[in-house]
C-alpha cells in the first residue's frame, strides 16, 4: 500500500493561510490504514486548524469530508454537490489522490497535508516497511520474495556487499540484511540455483524517463 506521514502544522497553515473555506477532505484507504489521512486523522487535523485559528482571530470556515478513495474518479465526483462553498480543498490524500482530485476541480487549489512516502506492507501494528520501489519488472521470484532494490541499502542484484555482520546490514546495524534473507528463503525452497544466474543492471526506463506510467485493461472498460 502507500504511505503517507502528515506535514507539520505549521507548514499546512502556511498553505492554506489565503483562503477563507477549505474542505479538509481525507481518504479512507491506503492513508487511513497507515494512520494519516483517514477519517479520524482527518476529524483531527480538521479541529487543530480550526483551534489555532481561533487563537489567532482569523475568520476561517474549517469543515472535512472523507472519500472512500480520492485516487478514483468515481468517488470524486461525489464531491459535486458540496464543493461549491470553499476556496480550497486541504487533501488528506497521498500524492496520486491530490492530483485526481485536483484534475477535476481545477478551479480550486488542491493543498496537500500529507507527504507521501512508500509503497510498503503494515509489518506490526504502527509499523510500516517499504518492500517495493513499483520498478514495473518485478523479479521477487528469483530473490524469494524479497526484493533487493527496496531492501537492500546498496540495491545489489548479484549477491550481498560482504559487509553484513550476523545477519544485519553494514548501513544500519537495525535493519535485516536483504542477501541473507534472500539466501535464507532460496534454501527453504531448495532454490539457490537462481542466484547462479546473472542479471543484469535494472531497466529503470520501466519505471521512469518516459513520462507517467498508464495501465489500459479494455476488459474492465465499460
Amino acid at each position: 500500500m502507500i504511505t503517507a506521514e502528515q506535514k507539520p502544522i505549521a507548514e499546512i497553515r502556511g498553505m492554506i493561510s489565503p483562503y477563507k473555506r477549505i474542505l479538509v477532505l481525507g481518504c479512507a484507504s491506503c492513508v487511513a490504514e497507515c494512520a494519516a489521512g483517514g477519517q479520524k486523522e482527518t476529524a483531527m487535523l480538521a479541529s487543530t486548524l480550526r483551534m489555532k485559528a481561533k487563537m489567532n482571530g482569523e475568520d476561517v470556515v474549517i469543515e472535512e469530508h472523507t472519500l472512500d478513495r480520492q485516487c478514483v474518479n468515481e468517488f470524486v465526483v461525489l464531491l459535486d454537490d458540496m464543493i461549491e462553498p470553499y476556496d480550497a480543498i486541504l487533501s488528506l490524500g497521498c500524492g496520486a489522490g491530490v492530483q485526481a482530485v485536483q484534475d477535476m476541480y481545477q478551479e480550486l487549489p488542491v493543498i496537500p497535508a500529507l507527504n507521501t512516502e512508500f509503497l510498503g506492507e503494515t509489518r506490526a501494528q504502527g509499523v510500516w516497511v517499504e518492500n517495493c520501489l513499483g520498478c514495473g519488472d518485478c523479479m521477487l521470484f528469483y530473490f524469494g520474495g524479497v526484493c533487493p532494490l527496496a531492501r537492500c541499502a546498496k540495491q545489489l542484484l548479484n549477491g550481498p556487499c560482504g559487509g553484513s555482520v550476523e545477519g544485519r546490514c553494514e548501513i544500519d546495524p537495525e535493519v535485516d540484511c536483504a542477501w541473507q534473507t534472500i539466501i535464507d528463503r532460496l534454501s527453504t525452497f531448495g532454490a539457490l540455483d537462481r542466484l547462479e544466474m546473472i542479471y543484469p543492471p535494472k531497466d529503470w526506463s520501466r519505471k521512469q524517463g518516459s513520462g507517467p506510467r498508464k495501465i489500459v485493461r479494455e476488459d474492465q472498460q465499460k
